[in-house]
């Protein structure tokens, strides 16, 4: 980037968090970068216990482009800026919280609690439950007390209880009884523990060094747009990534694999080109475009084109002349005409497509 006169300020690097290593943040120097603190960090447990204390978390709200649906509600976020120092150096970081905590957090929390329920009951076990002696089973209950996770604590209290003395009971006149005292407990869940740890867990830390102030300034809303954004990219490594396009091409030489790596690249620029020019027609006009199963979206993809277009049907005559011998339908034509085409683009080798995002 430097080479064609992209410095420091001109992008923001995106990465996850096998970034944040020394040599990786010692590498970027003053490049812009926002990544995600890595949770195996302590200080990153450290700077989301502080925010969730503290409880004065910026609302971000909502920052999906697309709407959600009943089922799957778009998350809402909250944010707290501090800073975090890494190998000699400060930089920002934002605590973030999403309302829509993770599936898979929430499974491994609620493994922790069942295991704090099960180590109480156990070490509970051991204590005998009936005594003879009241100052026994008061000093069992004060130890029972005592035992208590992170997550649970025990209650017990003390019931005394009249049994018949043991031997055979007299003839005439009430048996002979004596008080025995039962020790009873209960687990108790800390309600307010376990809900801040799950608030804990629907946490994550954006670390940066983009400035807060001046030029080329973020607020924290922005750098979590901006994080985000790395998904818009990613989703298009799936088909730099597919099997069918890649195992499917046998190739000796190293020249060859960088030229198809060359030419797979170039093909998902022109296919992210066509959805941004989709997409950049449907805002700029209002004009909904056809999707899946004759519903109206504002928000066409590329695959969509690429499924609707089949079975326009062209002949080239052997003066290499074109002719159209099944013409594009309507639905087609305003695929067409989103991306600045017509059907003459099937006839017409030199043809110019009309501009939709102006240069």
């Amino acid at each position: 980037m430097a080479r064609h006169g992209l410095g420091p300020g001109a992008f923001i690097y995106v990465a996850d968090s096998a970034m944040i290593t020394e040599g990786n943040l010692k590498e970027l120097g003053s490049n812009s970068f926002v990544s995600r603190l890595p949770s195996t960090y302590s200080v990153t447990r450290e700077k989301i216990a502080d925010a969730i204390d503290e409880n004065n978390r910026t609302r971000i709200g909502v920052t999906a482009e697309t709407p959600g649906s009943v089922n799957r509600p778009p998350a809402s976020y909250k944010a707290k800026e501090c800073e975090v120092r890494l190998y000699g150096k400060t930089y920002r970081a934002v605590v973030v919280h999403s309302d829509s905590y993770d599936k898979r957090q929430l499974k491994k929390l609620e493994k922790t609690f069942a295991a704090s329920e099960k180590k109480i009951r156990e070490a509970v076990k051991k204590e005998i439950c009936i005594y003879n002696c009241e100052a026994d089973a008061l000093a069992a209950r004060k130890k029972v007390c005592s035992i208590f996770t992170d997550f649970h604590e025990l209650k017990a209290s003390v019931v005394p209880v009249t049994v018949n003395r043991r031997g055979r009971p007299p003839k005439k006149g009430p048996a002979p009884t004596l008080t025995k005292y039962n020790l009873k407990w209960q687990v108790i869940r800390k309600e307010e523990a376990i809900e801040r740890e799950k608030q804990i867990a629907g946490c994550f830390v954006l670390i940066s060094n983009v400035p807060r102030q001046g030029d080329n300034a973020l607020n924290s809303g922005e750098i979590l747009k901006v994080y985000k954004g790395q998904y818009g990219v990613e989703s298009g490594f799936a088909f730099l990534k597919d099997p069918i396009v890649v195992n499917d091409t046998f190739l000796k030489k190293t020249t060859r694999i960088d030229a198809l790596g060359m030419v797979l690249v170039i093909a998902l620029i022109i296919w992210r080109l066509m959805e941004r020019s989709l997409r950049a027609y449907a805002k700029n006009t209002g004009k909904e475009l056809p999707g899946w199963e004759n519903r109206k979206t504002f928000k066409p993809t590329a695959f969509m084109v690429s499924v609707s277009m089949r079975g326009v049907s062209v002949l080239k005559l052997t003066d290499g002349k074109r002719i159209i011998l099944k013409k594009p339908k309507t639905k087609q034509m305003a695929y067409l005409e989103a991306l600045g085409l017509n059907e003459d683009v099937y006839i017409n080798p030199r043809f110019t497509l009309k501009p939709i995002i102006p240069l």
